[in-house]
Order: C-alpha cells, then structure tokens, then sequence
C-alpha cells in the first residue's frame, strides 16, 4: 500500500501546442504549453528539408574522398 501525503497530485492536463492544437494527458500540472507537436512538427508531418542534408553529404564525400565521384 503506498503511504498517504508523500505523491503529487496527478490532473487530467491539457496540453496547447503554438500551432493551437490542443490534447488532454495526465500530469502533475494542470496545464502545458509546448513549441511543437506532432500536428506540426516536420517529422510528423513529412515535411522535413532533406535538400539540406543532401548537400552537407556531398561536400563531406568531396571533402573526404568517399564515393564514387573520385
């Protein structure tokens, strides 16, 4: 049995994202607010810059030598 008096209260928490979505969780908090979520965050929503990335590859491949572009 746990002891009585020495636990947070727990709440039904709304959490409220920038983007306005909004969801209810538990926590000892009663409300959150959050940058992103998984509404509009680019990982979620597909919408990530691989472009970017692609070419942060090709100049380590060139500045490395590794590749077939030897």
């Amino acid at each position: 049995m746990a002891k009585d008096g020495i636990h947070p209260k727990y709440f039904e928490c709304t959490v409220t994202c920038n983007c306005g979505n909004t969801f209810v969780t538990g926590s000892t908090k009663k409300e959150i607010h959050v940058e992103t979520c998984s509404k509009c965050h680019p990982f979620y929503t597909g919408q990530q810059r691989t472009a970017s990335a692609k070419g942060r590859i090709e100049r380590f491949n060139k500045k490395y030598g590794v590749g077939g572009n030897q």
